[in-house]
Order: C-alpha cells, then structure tokens, then sequence
C-alpha cells in the first residue's frame, strides 16, 4: 500500500520587479499565533475583572496581619535557616532531573539503532550522578543529625 502523499500550497506570491518572493502563509502563522497571545491576555484580564469585581472587600485588623504556615507572627522577623535543608533541596532536584531525563531515555533507547548510544549516554549521566551523591556522602550531608 502506498504511503499518502500530502501536497502544501506555499502561497507565494512573486512581485516581478524585485525577483523577491513574498510569502503568504507566513504572516498568517503569526496572526495565529498573535489571536492566540491576545485570546489568552483577554482571558486573563475577564479573570482577573470578574475577581476583583465579585470579592468582597471587609479589611479586618486580622486580616491584615503577616501569616505564615498557620503561626502568629511573634518576635522579631529575622530567623536563621539552616543550610542542610537547602542541601536536602538540592539533591531532591538532582534526582528530580535524574527522572524526567530517563523517559526520553527510555523512548530513544527502544528505537532501532540508538541502544548503544543511548546506552553510553545513560551510564555517563548516571556516573556524574554517582560522583554528585558520593561528594554528599562523604560531606555527612546524608546524615540526619
């Protein structure tokens, strides 16, 4: 059976005078692309009208307090953080990426062709990986104290 054959009408007008060749079709893929941006900030503006116009405004002393996970604000606003959950935040990033890398991984690699690739690639990712947890390892940033 043979494949299907699609033919695309350019749309190109050729002025004549200059040789130079205007092409229709390309200013109606940005007015596309322009109706949309505009459909979407409209959108966004109704959104935003219809909240403001329909919320009711009741300021109460209460309501105009600083909160933060549950908890009255109390003392001073200066408070020290320590640095491991930053750390603790930072692995869970290297391994999120780790994740989102392995299903394209895993498409490319079941394609004809592309295993050893692929398959290099993975283990040199997972090397760097490897080394990155090592590193944390060895600083006691696994440790929960």
């Amino acid at each position: 059976m043979p494949e299907p054959t699609v033919v695309a009408q350019t749309g190109t007008v050729d002025t004549g005078a200059t040789g130079a060749v205007v092409a229709v079709d390309y200013f109606q893929s940005y007015s596309v692309v322009g109706l949309l941006a505009l459909v979407g900030v409209l959108f966004v503006a109704v959104a935003f009208g219809a909240g403001r116009l329909l919320r009711p405004v009741v300021p109460t002393p209460e309501k105009l307090l600083t909160y933060e996970c549950g908890v009255d604000p109390v003392g001073e606003g200066w408070a020290h953080t320590q640095v491991r959950y930053y750390v603790y935040a930072f692995l869970y990033v290297i391994f999120a990426v780790d994740s989102i890398f392995l299903f394209p991984w895993a498409t490319v690699f079941a394609r004809a062709g592309y295993g050893a690739t692929t398959l290099v690639e993975m283990f040199i990712f997972l090397g760097f990986l490897t080394v990155g947890l090592l590193y944390a390892y060895k600083k006691g940033v696994l440790t929960w104290t």
